[in-house]
């Protein structure tokens, strides 16, 4: 059994990490000195990241909710108010869903599974009351004629 190097792994993945807030951390520099406004877009797209990786950031998230507050126009507060949250999936009613989905799924197979039995013992049946009929034709090969 071959075993995987997780360490490994988990260290590749905190590189990456570190490498896309520092990434982040850049852009947001270069959108202040620019002056230009601070949003999770800007941010995402002056810094190579996911707007999903920025919300799901705590730190970086509250810092670009703070400068996003600080640096856009006056005419857009009622938007940015209706956006301070992400918009996260409700991961709880997806497992649910699926939950649900895979019991159904489960319930057919069982359903399929006994008819499949019945009509298989059904045929054993009908092998059995042939065989009893020509009880001298049977080889056991069940090839008839040889």
């Amino acid at each position: 059994m071959v075993r995987g190097n997780t360490g490994n792994l988990q260290r590749a993945a905190q590189t990456k990490r570190e490498a896309a807030i520092a990434r982040a951390e850049k852009g947001l520099r270069r959108l202040l000195k620019a002056g230009r406004p601070i949003t999770f877009q800007t941010v995402a797209a002056e810094a190579g990241v996911s707007k999903d990786f920025l919300y799901r950031s705590v730190d970086l998230r509250e810092r670009i909710m703070d400068l996003r507050s600080k640096t856009t126009p006056a005419a857009e507060p009622t938007r940015a108010a209706a956006l301070t949250e992400p918009r996260l999936p409700d991961t709880s009613s997806i497992v649910r869903t699926l939950t649900a989905k895979l019991a159904h799924e489960r319930s057919i197979n069982r359903t399929k599974i006994a008819e499949l039995e019945a009509a298989l013992a059904a045929a054993h049946g009908q092998i059995l009351q042939l065989r009893r009929q020509n009880p001298g034709q049977s080889t056991g090969t069940g090839l008839t004629g040889q």
